[in-house]
């Protein structure tokens, strides 16, 4: 294949355009706020799980408490029952019956308040560590908000620099030679380098120094050859740095 010379060195500055659009999407693929955004999504999903748990340990305590509050009012009214009774009856047996039952029964009524105490404190205390997770949520949630917003700001920046980018790409390829354009895409699709610099004996693609008869090649090529590196096949500009003149 033939150009001209200054159509090849045109593929340096295309080739330096895509460049810079793949550092641009390895940097978008790569954002260090991604990273922060996944670490501090994993770590809110153990917040929320973790406050399930506690959510459930208080629904479990403040229902023990219901019960026992249940068992005293029962209690409690059982006890006003027999007081009455104890005051309307005049057998002795019945009197003897009731006074033994109030016994068992205030019996009763100061274990009840005794578990009722310990049940409170094992759910004033569950309450205190749900509200403490809860804490926790909201600031891992502000968190995430502020490293969103600043993973938006860099992907906002990474549009504004690819639009720009694809701009002058776009009036690069517009004034290539076609066919030459052809073969900068074909190769460049293979490995990213579609044409380099040829420099001091180095193809500026795979950085290989060429020697012997691949730089005789090279040397003793007309000027308008498009001419390839034989070890990674891009398109080698040579310009007055190449040193071959």
């Amino acid at each position: 294949m033939k150009a001209p010379n200054a159509e090849q060195k045109k593929l340096l500055e295309l080739q330096q355009t895509d460049s810079s659009l793949d550092r641009l999407m390895h940097r978008e693929k790569n954002l260090p706020e991604s990273a922060l955004l996944q670490e501090a999504a994993a770590e809110r999903d153990g917040i929320v799980s973790r406050l399930a748990t506690e959510v459930g340990a208080v629904e479990d305590a403040e229902a023990d408490l219901g019960r026992l509050e249940s068992d005293a009012a029962t209690v409690s009214a059982r006890m006003q029952r027999d007081d009455k009774r104890l005051q309307q009856t005049s057998s002795v047996k019945d009197v003897t019956a009731l006074e033994s039952e109030l016994e068992s029964l205030r019996g009763r009524t100061a274990v009840l308040e005794e578990q009722q105490l310990d049940v409170m404190q094992t759910v004033e205390d569950a309450r205190g560590v749900a509200d403490a997770t809860r804490a926790e949520g909201v600031e891992i949630d502000a968190r995430i908000a502020d490293i969103r917003a600043q993973r938006q700001t860099a992907l906002d920046d990474i549009a504004e620099q690819r639009g720009t980018l694809a701009g002058t790409r776009h009036v690069l390829t517009e004034k290539l030679d076609a066919e030459l354009l052809e073969a900068y895409e074909k190769q460049r699709a293979k490995t990213g380098i579609g044409a380099a610099l040829f420099r001091a004996g180095t193809c500026g693609g795979c950085t290989m120094s060429l020697t012997g008869q691949d730089l005789a090649t090279i040397r003793a090529a007309a000027l308008d050859d498009v001419v390839r590196c034989p070890e990674c096949n891009c398109i080698v500009v040579r310009t007055e740095e190449s040193g071959l003149w």
